[in-house]
This record gives structure tokens, sequence and C-alpha cells, in this order.
């Protein structure tokens, strides 16, 4: 039985493309640093999203997919150069200058506890930098993989950078101050 369409009657049709059929994933991280000065009290806290990379996107795909081999530990650098990371942002050219400016003989590890509810964070263990000198810091990066992502201002290692944050300003560090790094990454569906 055919229906047929008299006058006065409306009918409703819609168009899909086939790319919103597809089902997305939106990856990214937020970024909370806090600087303490040298009597305990915040100096200043940012909070700020980040730039997950083509080289961390790819590297969590053949992890996952592709049985490439997992990185086990994850290294937060921060940098003092006023540029933004983005999507080309590599490991091997980082496009910012890392700074070297803490105690702590080497990047601190991302001491992440287990992923739950779609996200993983080290808020339980933040990475702490013991700033040692007077210093402009711009944003931070996450890194891992390689001989030595450990090694404070290392781009020959191999390694992977799975995103980069800037903060929205300059912020400004000077020796006794402390860093305390949170980063939580998150997955959703989109």
């Amino acid at each position: 039985m055919k229906n047929k369409m008299k006058i006065g009657d409306q009918a409703l049709a819609t168009v899909d493309s086939r790319k919103a059929l597809l089902a997305k994933i939106l990856i990214g991280s937020i970024w909370e640093v806090t600087c303490i000065n040298k009597y305990g009290k915040e100096k200043w806290k940012e909070i700020n999203p980040n730039v997950c990379t083509a080289e961390g996107i790819n590297a969590l795909l053949d992890i996952m997919f592709h049985a490439s081999t997992q990185i086990t530990t994850w290294y937060i650098l921060i940098f003092e150069s006023d540029t933004t990371p983005a999507d080309g942002t590599t490991y091997a050219v980082p496009v910012f200058t890392e700074s070297t400016a803490y105690s702590e003989g080497n990047r601190q590890a991302f001491d992440e506890a287990a992923a739950s509810s779609k996200s993983i964070t080290n808020s339980a263990s933040k990475a702490a930098f013991s700033i040692n000198a007077t210093k402009t810091i711009y944003g931070g990066a996450l890194v891992g993989g390689g001989t030595d992502a450990d090694t404070k201002d290392d781009q020959a290692g191999g390694g992977t950078l799975f995103c980069a944050s800037k903060f929205g300003s300059s912020k400004s560090v000077e020796n006794g101050d402390t860093l305390n790094v949170q980063i939580t990454i998150t997955g959703a569906d989109t």
C-alpha cells in the first residue's frame, strides 16, 4: 500500500552527512598550576585547557589499537618562552624553550591515579617544581617515552609530547617559589 500526500499535508525530512554519523571522542586536559611563595602563601593560580598534539594522539591510538609499546612513565615540564604549542608540536621540535630553573634534577613525574569517570589525574600527587631563579613561566607540557624523557631540556631522546598548555598570561616566579602542577586528562563522547 502506498501513502500519498494530499494538499495541506506536511512532510518532514532530515539529511545527515556521513561525517555527522561518525562516533567521536574528545580527548583533552585541564592544567591547574599554583605558585606558592617561600612563606607558604599562594602567589597565583592558573587553570587552563591544553592542546593534545598529533604526536600524542597518534601514540594513544597506536598503544591502544596497534600494539605499540606502552609509555609507562610520563613527565611534566614547564616552559619559559612566549610561544603557543599547536597540533604539530612534537617532542623533537617543541616550539617552546623549556625552563630548567628548578632544584629537582629531572623533569617531574606525572604520578596519576587509575582512571575513573573518563578521567585520569595526578591531583593526589601533584608535581612540584622548586624554583631556584627569577623567571617568567608561560606554560607546561606532558612528555614520555624515549630514552631521556625525564631529562631536563631533552629533545633528542625520541620521546612523545602528548599535550601542552599555555597560560592565559605570563607568570613570574622567583627563587624560593614552588610550582604545583595538577593535570586532569579526560575523554568524552561528542
